[in-house]
């Protein structure tokens, strides 16, 4: 048991690191914060020996986003009829807010698909540990919530509905790591890290932001071991990929 603890405790220690370009504690940031541009795609100049095994992904055939039928990741709305459907109005299942978090839990689960899936960690050749697929889950995190503003203020609240997932699941994910002790001390520096890299991202999507600042970034919250170190140019084009 105390072995176990000391590895966890020391793992999630080290995402201190994760959080080297600012943070802040106030929960309303999504609801003020514009997300009104998107991040230019990557060209891809990447050379043929790279550290990276960029032919696993990159040089394969593209193939569609688009979830197939018998997919177990796949949720349609279910569309009751008759006395059922009069009970779960009644329920308020059909409620707005109801259909919202429905929907925030199909996107957080497609989040965590993502995130859980072995190529991404095969073709950047990270080690699957608690560091890295937490900084992989802020990053999709980000990705997702961004895209979410765009919407409005429907998007906004479906991506509040996704951010309580998340936090829910993240609880999960650190109890299973081990550490039970002190949980809520650890909750509250990951949720600094989670709006610290948030904000990172953001910045290096501005006009005046320096030239290679979003890989400088990616590159410090997930290939560095800690997270201040400046990339070279083999890393910056891991964290280009």
């Amino acid at each position: 048991m105390l072995p176990r603890l000391s590895r966890a405790v020391t793992q999630i220690s080290k995402l201190r690191s994760l959080c080297t370009n600012g943070s802040t504690q106030n929960p309303s940031f999504f609801s003020r914060y514009g997300y009104a541009t998107v991040a230019p795609a990557a060209e891809k100049d990447f050379p043929s020996k790279s550290p990276i095994n960029l032919d696993k992904m990159f040089l394969s055939k593209p193939c569609s986003l688009a979830l197939p039928k018998d997919s177990p990741l796949r949720i349609d709305e279910p569309n009751y009829e008759g006395i059922r459907r009069f009970i779960l109005k009644l329920l308020l299942f059909y409620s707005k807010q109801s259909i919202s978090i429905r929907g925030a839990n199909v996107i957080y689960k497609r989040i965590v698909s993502q995130v859980d899936k072995p190529a991404i960690y095969e073709v950047f050749n990270l080690e699957k540990t608690f560091k890295i697929t937490y900084s992989l889950l802020v990053l999709h995190m980000w990705l997702v919530l961004r895209r979410l503003k765009e919407e409005g203020k429907e998007g906004v609240d479906i991506g509040q509905h996704v951010y309580e997932i998340y936090n829910h699941d993240v609880e999960l994910r650190v109890s299973k790591a081990g550490v039970n002790l002190l949980l809520h001390k650890w909750m509250k520096e990951l949720e600094r890290i989670f709006y610290g890299n948030v904000v990172a991202y953001d910045s290096a999507l501005l006009p005046e932001a320096k030239p290679n600042e979003l890989q400088i970034k990616l590159w410090r919250n997930i290939f560095s071991d800690d997270g201040i170190t400046t990339p070279d140019e083999t890393d910056l084009k891991a964290a280009k990929a």
